[in-house]
């Protein structure tokens, strides 16, 4: 089994039950505090979690700013949307994993399970939506 590095929201209910998932499995979990991480001092690390994916999805779209339209992920390039999440990190779409060099953002269940294994390969299709979505502040920090 694989030693995951998971940067996580503190008690975030998707990330813990993300976390349940890897660790049933067999996987060693090292938790970072996406919040609270220093990416301002390594940028480029926090960039190389979203690969080749669209700018747009590298928000968390339960975030605040993105929810309430302050902030428009689709109108954004590389350099404005991570000045953003180093500003406020509860833009970054979580969680972020690392294993072995290889690092990726979000948690689509089916891409984890074939790339790491999961315990439970039934699992909801969508980990990443904060289901406190009626909750006014669902995703502050």
């Amino acid at each position: 089994m694989a030693t995951v590095h998971f940067y996580e929201k503190p008690g975030c209910i998707n990330n813990t039950k993300q976390k349940q998932l890897l660790s049933k499995a067999g996987h060693l979990l090292v938790v970072h505090d996406l919040l609270r991480h220093p990416w301002a001092e390594d940028t480029a690390k926090l960039r190389s979690f979203f690969g080749d994916l669209p700018v747009a999805d590298w928000f968390n779209r339960s975030a605040p700013a993105v929810k309430n339209g302050e902030i428009a992920p689709e109108t954004l390039d590389e350099q404005q949307a991570i000045a953003l999440m180093v500003a406020n990190p509860i833009l970054i779409r979580r969680p972020l994993l690392e294993v072995e060099g290889r690092r990726q953002a979000g948690f689509d269940a089916e891409q984890i399970g074939a790339w790491l294994g999961l315990a439970d390969q039934a699992v909801a299709p969508d980990l990443e939506t904060c289901p406190k979505q009626h909750a006014k502040q669902a995703c502050s920090p």
